[in-house]
């Protein structure tokens, strides 16, 4: 009797925490609440199978007690008990699935007007690239990374000179509008994530990975890495900024001398100098 009413305080007392606990997430701040009501959804599913599997146990272990002079009924297999457990789990499985599967949908499926920025996560900080006035940004290679083009900008490329590099700073980000970002790493694995965007993704060296968002709250908000990388990893942060329009096209007037252009030695009017 113990034991089950144990057993019936883990499952009250599981959904109890899970209502009134102050464990919730952070107000939303992009476009991707589909993600919170996708995992609202896979709670609510997987509670209650949590639920019932623990009320069932309950029962069996009470129901089915030791008693004096009872034995147990061997029964080595129940067939219709087996149909009936397949496809109640294959039931639940594709409805925890399902929801997830048009969340991805979205998620891979970039706006066409979208602007490109990148983001470079390197042990142990964020740096940043935006487009200059031709709204492109230029080629990269890894093997191009010097002191002098942290990023490694194809030098050659014309839409590198007004690309603007931003250091160990702050991402500014007008809001509402979408923002698709170039995920890079020259190192070990990285993780962009922002807590209030919900939407999190790998940057895996070697590859270019993406991941796209639209702000829709002005505000300043955290970026962490969520992807071990190092004994720096829990001071991997950074910062972005969402304003409105005006401001961010007065941050923007501001950063025109962090061009690579201006930032690299040796290019002056798209030419390369000898040093």
């Amino acid at each position: 009797m113990a034991v089950a009413l144990i057993l019936v305080l883990v499952a009250v007392g599981s959904v109890v925490f899970h209502l009134v606990s102050p464990w919730w997430w952070t107000p939303i701040a992009s476009n991707w609440r589909y993600i919170d009501d996708t995992i609202i959804i896979t709670f609510w599913i997987t509670g209650a199978v949590f639920v019932a599997v623990i009320l069932f146990m309950a029962y069996c272990v009470y129901r089915f007690r030791h008693q004096e002079g009872r034995q147990a009924h061997y029964e080595p297999e129940n067939k219709r008990l087996e149909w009936w457990l397949t496809i109640v789990t294959g039931v639940g499985v594709a409805a925890m699935l399902t929801p997830g599967l048009f969340v991805w949908q979205r998620f891979i499926t970039v706006p066409d007007d979208a602007t490109d920025i990148e983001i470079f996560g390197q042990q142990w900080q964020w740096s940043f690239r935006l487009p200059g006035p031709d709204g492109q940004l230029a080629t990269t290679d890894t093997r191009l990374i010097s002191p002098d083009n942290p990023l490694g900008l194809n030098r050659d490329d014309p839409k590198s000179q007004d690309d603007m590099v931003i250091e160990g700073g702050e991402l500014h980000l007008p809001v509402n509008k979408p923002v698709k970002a170039l995920l890079r790493s020259p190192d070990v694995l990285h993780d962009f994530y922002v807590p209030e965007f919900r939407a999190k993704m790998d940057l895996v060296p070697g590859q270019i990975s993406y991941i796209w968002f639209t702000p829709t709250r002005t505000g300043t908000f955290e970026i962490l890495c969520a992807e071990l990388c190092g004994v720096g990893h829990p001071q991997m942060r950074g910062k972005v900024i969402v304003q409105e329009e005006s401001e961010y096209q007065a941050w923007l007037q501001e950063q025109a001398s962090k061009s690579f252009a201006h930032l690299t030695p040796g290019i002056r009017n798209g030419t390369v100098m000898p040093d």
